[in-house]
């Protein structure tokens, strides 16, 4: 028997090009969690904020896979810390646009989904699974600020949820540290699509070492502590070794996408000087991505905070290590000296010194990549994950039946 689940990303819509504005790990994760759902029986509607006027209100993206996009008064872009007010209209447009009462369990990502989840199961008695995917107190730790309101919101939703998938042990830890009575939490990490491979017939030009992030160009994806690192690196060796640093993300407002360089006036400041090594590529496909995964000699994920860390898993699943910030989620996905190599955050002396290592050593650079190649496979592949996803659902599903009382 098909079973129908409803899937509510308020800002982040599965079909939107990764890298922009609000586009990323969240937008892929709901992704290829539908996909994975469906190859085990599952019909999925996506419910999400209709932020491209041009996108068509429902989008199918397999047989029974759909977008269905709300405009909830605004159908344009709009910033996630805008969404909030919006919550009242998005659910009274959502749920005259579908029968609610038709799906089996809902699954909520983010605070603001995790609400009008939490209202859908109160009203119409439906179960609801959460995934956060970031946490007012793991950013907290990353920008020295705490959004009360946001953090106030979370600890509702995760008291209220039937479930929560927590995608690392840390983030497991840190929602218990602060909310004791949470629901069941799940530790089960962010799937990585089998696009995400090695590619040993890929040309390698020996000669240069290449280094390659791909994420949001905001501050606390540590973007502006790589380009700073990155210079640091380039003195340090001169001329020694060839390099190139390939940016792939933003959007046309901060980047030339003819001439590969920055817009953005804080960008340019820190590209200063780099102009010839630095390449800024903008949003790229899954497809470009894995290409470009396999030609770099290592991926930087230098962010200040991460709940998961989804392109360090992607990398990984590539066979190239990975240099990451340690903190959050991604010191549990890249393993130090083992897969790739862990950094203080906001530390660009530490990070230039790691880009040094792998540039200098190319044969322990081959081990790195070749293990985080096998870890990935056994931990992050979706065929695993989802099915321990469906024991979830169907451990929820059985919690919500009436119970029988026999006399």
């Amino acid at each position: 028997m098909t079973k129908k689940i409803l899937i509510i990303s308020d800002h982040g819509d599965p079909l939107t090009p990764l890298g922009g504005k609000q586009s990323g790990g969240q937008n892929n994760y709901v992704l290829q969690l539908s996909l994975a759902l469906e190859t085990i029986g599952y019909t999925v509607d996506v419910v999400t904020h209709w932020s491209d006027p041009s996108a068509p209100q429902r989008e199918s993206f397999s047989e029974h896979c759909q977008v269905l996009r709300v405009s909830a008064g605004r159908r344009k872009f709009l910033s996630k810390n805008a969404m909030y007010e919006l919550l009242p209209a998005f659910y009274d447009e959502m749920t005259s646009m579908v029968s609610i009462g038709s799906y089996e369990l809902i699954h909520t990502n983010y605070w603001l989904s995790g609400l009008l989840g939490e209202r859908l199961q109160r009203e119409y008695g439906i179960p609801f699974v959460h995934t956060s995917h970031s946490l007012a107190k793991a950013k907290q730790f990353g920008t020295g600020e705490l959004d009360t309101r946001r953090f106030t919101a979370e600890c509702h939703v995760i008291r209220s949820a039937q479930a929560v998938i927590a995608t690392t042990q840390y983030e497991k830890d840190l929602i218990q540290s602060f909310e004791p009575d949470c629901a069941p939490i799940y530790v089960i990490p962010c799937g990585v699509s089998d696009i995400f491979k090695p590619t040993p017939d890929q040309v390698e030009d020996r000669g240069l070492t290449t280094f390659l992030y791909a994420g949001r160009l905001v501050e606390e994806k540590g973007i502006f502590t790589l380009l700073s690192a990155f210079k640091d690196f380039k003195a340090r060796r001169k001329n020694r070794t060839k390099t190139q640093l390939i940016i792939a993300g933003g959007d046309k407002s901060s980047v030339d996408l003819k001439k590969h360089l920055p817009r953005d006036r804080k960008l340019k400041k820190y590209t200063n000087g780099l102009e010839e090594s630095v390449k800024f590529i903008g949003p790229q496909s899954p497809e470009s991505l894995t290409k470009l995964f396999n030609q770099a000699s290592a991926t930087v994920v230098p962010s200040y905070y991460e709940s998961f860390g989804m392109v360090a898993a992607e990398s990984l699943a590539c066979g190239t290590p990975v240099i990451a910030s340690r903190t959050g989620g991604l010191q549990h996905v890249v393993t130090h000296g083992q897969t790739g190599l862990l950094v203080e955050p906001r530390s660009s002396g530490q990070l230039a010194s790691m880009m040094g290592l792998i540039a200098s050593s190319k044969r322990f650079t081959r081990i790195l990549g070749e293990n985080g190649s096998q870890i990935a496979d056994e931990r992050f592949r979706w065929d695993t994950i989802i099915e321990d996803i469906d024991e979830v659902y169907r451990e929820v599903g059985r919690l919500a039946e009436p119970q029988v009382v026999y006399y």
